[in-house]
């Protein structure tokens, strides 16, 4: 579970122009099947914008992780049709663990300030306040709901590099791979033909046991991407998102 959102992230890419998206999805693991949940809901009000993702473990995974949950928000304004992060905030929990992290943006000083509290059956047991080292206009959900605007021709092999607030490990690093036409084959073998394009999102960071996360994406005709899978992980098989409402 530790690792899924990255996974549902990737997967919620969508246009900017609805005023208010819900999607649900399924993660699943190799020969394990079923292990987690996610259900999203982006709204867009005026000149603000809200962005709420929950995620839970199920099934065995549920009982190995200590009932673990993750619930991750962006609230910011629309600027030219982007979404503008001023806050994003992950909470995280298993067991009697809850850590809660949030970013707060000052666009005008473009300085990112890190709040970073952890609890043990409710009491505080670690706190801590940092400045970041980088800025972005972007956190790691408003980023991928603003690539239709990014990204303009999907169909031109090219790699985007972007910066995200939330992914500080790799100094806000993240890059977007379109395929060449030659590779198109492999993905659709992978995740299906009902894609309107294909991408690969690279974590700049170690996950499972690779070096850096590369997720496949299918992304249908109406920007919501339908189907994401991380490759061989471990010896068990893919972790595979799809999108089921």
């Amino acid at each position: 579970m530790k690792r899924f959102i990255y996974s549902v992230i990737f997967l919620l890419h969508t246009a900017t122009y609805a005023e208010t998206i819900h999607a649900d999805f399924e993660v699943s693991y190799g020969i394990f099947g079923k292990i987690g949940t996610a259900k999203a809901v982006l709204k867009k009000e005026s000149q603000f914008y809200s962005i709420d993702i929950k995620l839970e473990a199920t099934g065995l995974a549920k009982l190995l992780s200590g009932g673990r949950k993750e619930h991750h928000i962006s609230k910011g304004h629309i600027f030219n049709g982007l979404m503008v992060s001023d806050l994003y905030q992950v909470i995280k929990s298993h067991g009697d663990v809850l850590v809660n992290k949030e970013y707060h943006v000052n666009h005008k000083k473009k300085t990112i300030k890190k709040n970073y509290t952890k609890y043990h059956k409710g009491k505080v047991v670690k706190k801590e306040v940092k400045t970041l080292d980088f800025y972005s206009k972007d956190d790691l959900l408003t980023l991928y709901f603003n690539l239709d605007e990014a990204i303009k021709d999907k169909d031109k092999p090219q790699t985007y590099i972007f910066k995200a607030v939330g992914a500080e490990r790799q100094q806000g690093k993240v890059s977007v791979v379109i395929p060449k036409e030659v590779e198109r084959p492999k993905y659709i073998e992978v995740l299906g033909k009902e894609a309107d394009w294909y991408a690969t999102a690279i974590i700049h960071q170690q996950i499972f046991s690779s070096k850096e996360g590369r997720l496949m994406l299918a992304v249908g005709e109406d920007g919501i991407t339908n189907n994401a899978v991380l490759k061989d992980v471990i010896f068990f098989g893919d972790i595979r998102a799809v999108r089921v409402k």
